[in-house]
């Protein structure tokens, strides 16, 4: 399986990438021990050089960690084919035990690369590099994250054996009192349902709050990844078996699936889309007051904020949809 064209590219990806990150940390360390603008040294002149390259490496290193994260989940279901017992994504990322820790490891990496673009995006809008040394630490913390992503996914896809059999997701995603020991299940329906809106309904109000008045960031921004975990849950829970007219199936990859219209991909891409630039906003916020970036930050935070609600308004109108035009109800059960 190791030689399935999505796979190799992975693998390589990853692997530049890490090349990429390593080789970025290293500079980016000496800038954080050694950064003096006011300094005319030739130290300086190189770091200042430097630091243009290491941006645009970073740059492609973690706009690929943006797409691998769906590549992976997208192999991951094209592989199902060749596991004995898997339908979905579900059964072929427990086919090993390092499958649901690669998957786990990838998202926290999408999250920290789409911040660190957007931190990069606002110290570029600066003459000064104001964020020089934020950046470069938020790049350090990425690092790590990177590597241990780059080694469980080398390790589930490499582990992977087809005689092996494996768990259906039927079995995975089980609710109620005869639920399997391998279970893996999200909160019970009802605080689903209520985390799930009331989320939502927090980043909604606090977004408009912010984009009207530039109050409450703060707030928007951790009611964001709220929204980020509530979401996850209430799709399984009680989101998913709308659109597959089932009440017990609760898998939240087989909306990935053509019979469903491939919904999944625009669904979760608007959700996690959506929580990279409303923790944008966030990260963003303690830098209003640099000079360089008094004039230019506040309208991104404000286009940010404005985006965050369009793909959260998006995530929330494609789950309305399936639940409206389900021939299922779960409120009679």
């Amino acid at each position: 399986m190791i030689f399935h064209p999505v796979v190799i590219a992975l693998l390589v990806g990853s692997l530049l990438t890490c090349g990429m990150l390593l080789y970025s940390a290293y500079y980016g360390a000496k800038i954080l021990r050694r950064w003096d603008l006011g300094s005319g040294s030739d130290l300086q002149l190189g770091l200042e050089r430097r630091t243009y390259l290491v941006s645009t490496l970073m740059s492609y290193a973690m706009a690929f960690q943006l797409l691998s994260l769906f590549l992976f989940v997208y192999t991951a279901e094209d592989m199902s084919r060749f596991i004995i017992g898997a339908m979905c994504a579900a059964g072929s990322l427990h086919a090993n035990r390092w499958g649901y820790p690669a998957l786990m490891l990838k998202i926290i990496t999408f999250l920290l690369a789409g911040t660190w673009l957007i931190v990069n995006y606002a110290d570029n809008r600066g003459y000064d590099y104001p964020l020089i040394r934020k950046k470069y630490a938020l790049l350090l913390m990425i690092a790590p994250f990177g590597i241990a992503d780059m080694i469980a996914q080398a390790a589930y896809f490499l582990g992977l054996n087809p005689d092996v059999i494996t768990s259906c997701c039927g079995s995975l995603f089980t609710f109620g009192p005869g639920k399997t020991e391998n279970s893996i299940a999200a909160l019970p329906r009802g605080p689903a349902e209520t985390l799930f809106y009331a989320g939502m309904s927090l980043v909604f109000t606090t977004g408009i709050v912010f984009y009207r008045t530039r109050k409450a960031g703060y707030l928007f921004s951790m009611a964001s990844a709220a929204a980020l975990v509530a979401s996850l849950h209430a799709v399984i829970a009680f989101i998913s078996p709308y659109f597959y007219e089932l009440p017990t199936h609760h898998c939240p990859f087989c909306i990935l699936q053509k019979e469903y219209g491939y919904i999944g991909y625009p669904l979760y891409l608007a959700l996690m889309a959506g929580a990279v630039s409303g923790l944008g906003v966030g990260f963003t916020l303690p830098f209003r007051q640099i000079a360089s970036l008094r004039q230019v930050l506040p309208p991104f935070q404000r286009r940010l904020s404005l985006v965050t609600l369009i793909l959260f308004c998006i995530f929330t109108t494609l789950c309305v949809y399936g639940m409206l035009t389900s021939n299922l109800s779960l409120r009679d059960l």
